[in-house]
């Protein structure tokens, strides 16, 4: 029997679930609520099975509606996931779970009290390259692991683009390669020192690079910007993953498209060519649909508690990149041709979604 969902929020994630879910043949999408006529229409044509709101009441209503799915803005989350609670749900989640981090961690109070599993989309989690990395890491293949390196920079979202309730692109995708560090390492963030950049002479800092050490002394460097590019006539980007242990090393480079991983270990050495993957929707429900069929939460999953700390590091290094010498470089007349040009971008990153 299908599991019954109802989707809350239908941008650009609420259709990505949409699509995997449609795929995958595990979920019956009885509803889809949004409070834009837009989005409402789009969900009409996508899903015509689907029962169509503006108000999520009814659906919190239907006894037989087992999961929620909270797509739409951070500063919604908490509320409808205290209603989720009340009404039984299961819950998944985008990131982050609120747009506070005391309304985050009163969210990780309320969940892990709840008999109800949750978890929210921390999505290099269940990347394919990041397995394989960390079983290859946990073969002692790399004797002990000593250095994090990771970066991912592109064309993508530029200020004034969407990040309102989830800050600068630090805290927005940043926290993703904040969390990831942390699964790596296995423990918490101990010391830190973050330098930005204000580009265009922007109010925040569009660039930040953080280094560090995690309590068992391994070293770390995130560096994250949507700054790589952003007028190029022909755009690129940068993201690895390199991880240097004692012995050996495993890395990681991707064109959105296929990633490539190597793996260099005491006994074994690995070239491994695969399509990216994408966000890992498809993963992150299947692991949910056998949680609620087995009855047992899957350990693969990730934790509301895991994106609190993700969020309140990626926050907290932020803040440390304030503290220091911040440069504002270049004219904020070179961010509006920026925005001229992405409002008519047909191919690219990070392209604005239109209903």
């Amino acid at each position: 029997m299908k599991i019954k969902v109802g989707l809350i929020g239908f941008g650009r994630m609420g259709r990505f679930y949409l699509k995997e879910m449609q795929k995958s043949g595990r979920w019956d999408v009885a509803y889809i609520c949004d409070i834009n006529p837009d989005c409402r229409e789009l969900a009409k044509q996508l899903s015509p099975e689907s029962k169509i709101l503006e108000n999520e009441q009814e659906m919190f209503d239907d006894e037989s509606v087992q999961v929620v799915g909270l797509f739409a803005l951070a500063d919604s989350r908490l509320d409808r996931i205290e209603k989720a609670i009340k009404y039984g749900k299961h819950i998944i989640s985008e990131k982050p779970v609120s747009d506070t981090i005391d309304k985050e961690w009163k969210v990780v109070d309320i969940t892990e009290k709840a008999s109800c599993f949750s978890t929210v989309n921390l999505y290099l989690r269940n990347a394919w390259y990041h397995q394989t990395i960390k079983q290859f890491i946990d073969q002692g293949e790399i004797g002990e692991l000593a250095i994090l390196r990771i970066c991912h920079m592109t064309p993508g979202l530029a200020p004034g683009e969407g990040h309102e309730y989830e800050g600068p692109a630090f805290h927005d995708c940043g926290m993703h390669y904040v969390d990831i560090a942390r699964w790596y390492a296995g423990c918490e963030y101990k010391t830190w020192h973050a330098q930005g950049v204000n580009m265009w002479s922007y109010k925040d800092p569009w660039w930040v690079q953080c280094h560090g050490t995690f309590q068992n002394g391994v070293v770390f460097d995130i560096t994250q910007g949507f700054v790589y590019g952003q007028l190029s006539k022909d755009q690129t980007h940068n993201s690895y993953v390199d991880i240097i242990g004692t012995k050996g090393i495993a890395r990681m480079t991707h064109d959105f498209k296929t990633a490539v991983v190597d793996l260099r270990g005491v006994t074994q050495t690995h070239h491994i060519e695969k399509p990216f993957g994408g966000k890992n929707i498809d993963v992150l429900c299947d692991l949910f649909a056998d949680s609620i069929e087995t009855g047992i939460r899957n350990p693969q999953l990730p934790l509301i508690r895991d994106s609190a700390i993700a969020s309140e590091y990626a926050w907290t290094f932020l803040h440390d990149a304030y503290t220091h010498d911040l440069p504002a470089i270049g004219e904020l007349e070179t961010l509006e041709q920026i925005w001229e040009r992405r409002r008519n971008m047909k191919n690219g990153y990070g392209l604005l979604q239109k209903p």
